[in-house]
């Protein structure tokens, strides 16, 4: 044995012993391999595999399709769903302005609302309503004429409560036919002449904010990452690339400031007989081709309607001011920082919102007026103030606004307070409620 150890730990033996045992256990593996194959096929329960492959599906289509009816002021639009078994089973809407209702299935009224049950395997709805809504004086804020449209996608697809089955999903898109030489402008972009409508975290979608058709003049442009449109009806006087260049000089900044600024901006705008001022929608907004970019006073309804569609967030009950307040002095900055007005320019508008002010008697109310709002820039502006001198200049009202939109929260005075007095080490001056009329009422009124 001992003459045998040096020649077998020796590399030639030692080499030949590992491949001999390498071979023995390929040999022993390749001999059980059927056996633990059958083995394991044994241990599988019945039907698995089949469940696999015949996972239940549980996605379903919406296919809305619009079309415009000009000579009687009315939308007619068809729901087709599409679905293989009864996943969306049923839809509920306010039936105001809603005429000529058919569909399959189970049609009902309950009360003010429109009940639709579809069949199982899917079915058609349709109806048609009219594009006409008053806002007062005379004005429109919804119109459809002979020439052009301008309403939002919630005028004529009346928002639904859904039921149905758990997990279940849908996939909307939405399609327009439209008069000869007429094109429509929407918050989504168009693909092939369908247009796919999104809705993050959302499984019932429906369409959504503004829409302009007819023969139309739109420019576009991508400005600091947002794709931005300007639309209007041809011969309404739109002001398309005056707004561009007011967005190129603050959005840049205003990207700067929020946490996510928004994916696409779609401006729409005409003349009479629409309302004149400006109302925001998601990813979207109404201007009257009127109003002027900067006012007298130094304040922008453009830029106002830019930081509703961007900042994204609702109030509590008697905090509009806080929502409404953030937009108008937003405006005034971002015309500052973006070199639109001078620091002077600046100062003088804060004055007269100041000015102003003075004939709000509540700051918490259910809408906040002009007077109100007013009053939101004066808190604001001397809430900015406030913080830069406690930090020294390393904050500013910009990480109160940051940190408003990623709690992802509606407003209320109990969050703003908090996110203002960590950077502040302390409560706020300019949120005390000597500073804000009627607040402490309200929070009285609602035990906080």
């Amino acid at each position: 044995m001992l003459l045998c150890e040096p020649r077998m730990n020796s590399y030639p033996y030692r080499r030949y012993f590992e491949l001999a045992r390498t071979r023995m256990r390929l040999d022993l593996r390749r001999a059980l391999f059927p056996a633990l194959f059958c083995a394991a096929l044994l241990t599988v329960p019945p039907g698995t595999a089949a469940a696999a492959d015949a996972e239940p599906k549980l996605g379903y289509t919406l296919d809305y399709t619009l079309t415009p009816v000009p000579d009687t002021h009315h939308v007619r639009v068809r729901l087709l769903l599409g679905q293989e078994r009864a996943l969306l089973r049923e839809m509920r809407f306010d039936q105001s302005g809603i005429s000529d209702l058919t569909g399959d299935g189970q049609v009902s009224k309950d009360g003010k609302q429109i009940v639709w049950n579809p069949p199982a395997n899917g079915g058609e709805l349709a109806w048609t309503i009219a594009v006409k809504n008053r806002r007062g004086d005379s004005k429109y804020d919804a119109w459809l004429g002979q020439d052009w449209g301008l309403f939002r996608a919630e005028d004529v697809v009346p928002r639904a409560a859904t039921r149905s089955l758990k997990g279940a999903y849908g996939k909307t898109e939405l399609e327009f036919k439209l008069p000869k030489g007429w094109s429509v402008v929407t918050e989504y972009r168009e693909r092939d002449g369908r247009i796919s409508v999104s809705g993050k975290n959302r499984r019932f979608i429906q369409p959504s904010g503004w829409i302009v058709m007819g023969e139309l003049g739109v420019r576009r442009e991508h400005i600091a990452g947002t794709r931005v449109a300007v639309a209007g009806p041809m011969g309404e006087d739109v002001r398309r690339m005056d707004m561009l260049a007011l967005l190129n000089w603050t959005l840049p900044e205003l990207a700067r400031i929020l946490p996510a600024p928004p994916e696409r901006l779609t401006i729409v705008s005409a003349g009479k007989p629409m309302w004149r001022g400006g109302l925001s929608a998601p990813q979207s907004l109404y201007i009257h081709a009127d109003r002027p970019l900067i006012s007298e006073n130094g304040t922008s309804t453009l830029l106002h309607e830019v930081m509703h569609v961007a900042m994204r967030t609702t109030a509590e009950p008697g905090y509009d001011w806080i929502v409404e307040g953030f937009a108008e002095y937003y405006s005034l900055v971002l015309l500052a920082r973006g070199g639109s007005i001078t620091m002077p320019r600046f100062h003088t508008a804060i004055q007269q919102q100041r000015d102003w002010s003075k004939s709000a008697d509540e700051l918490c109310a259910d809408a906040s007026t002009g007077p109100r709002t007013a009053k939101a820039v004066v808190v604001f502006y001397e809430l900015d103030q406030e913080i830069a001198r406690a930090s020294r200049g390393k904050y500013s009202l910009d990480d109160v606004l940051g940190g408003v939109l990623e709690s992802g929260k509606p407003l209320n005075l109990d969050l703003l307070s908090k996110l203002a007095g960590e950077l502040i080490g302390g409560k706020p001056d300019a949120l005390h409620s000597k500073e804000l009329p009627g607040c402490a009422k309200l929070r009285a009124s609602i035990g906080t």
